[in-house]
């Protein structure tokens, strides 16, 4: 009896992982990418050294920071801005947007 209990506890806590949290909608995210654009670029690549590139990045990192954005653990007045009318699957789905693109890569 107690391992079904471990069992459960540890099948529980594997879909309670960072991984499983920022589980977005990529394609919705694409379509709420919008106000993103200005700043990041369409696919994540800003063409500002002013703006950091988004694509390739982990969507458990952006989710991430998006969160802190709006829970002002971030301080960027810009995001604040962008972040403070977004709900959660707005986000999850953002982060999987930018994660499913194309990011940087280095050339050997």
């Amino acid at each position: 009896m107690m391992n079904r209990h471990r069992a459960l506890l540890a099948a529980m806590l594997l879909g309670l992982s960072p991984a499983a949290f920022a589980k977005g909608n990529p394609e919705a995210g694409k379509a709420k990418s919008t106000a993103c654009q200005a700043c990041h670029g369409a696919a994540g690549q800003s063409a500002s050294p002013e703006f950091p590139h988004l694509a390739g990045q982990h969507a458990d990192y952006l989710l991430t920071a998006l969160r802190h954005y709006k829970l002002g653990k971030r301080k960027n007045g810009i995001m604040a801005g962008q972040v403070a009318n977004l709900s959660e699957a707005d986000m999850r789905d953002l982060a999987a947007f930018y994660a499913s693109q194309r990011g940087l890569s280095v050339k050997y």
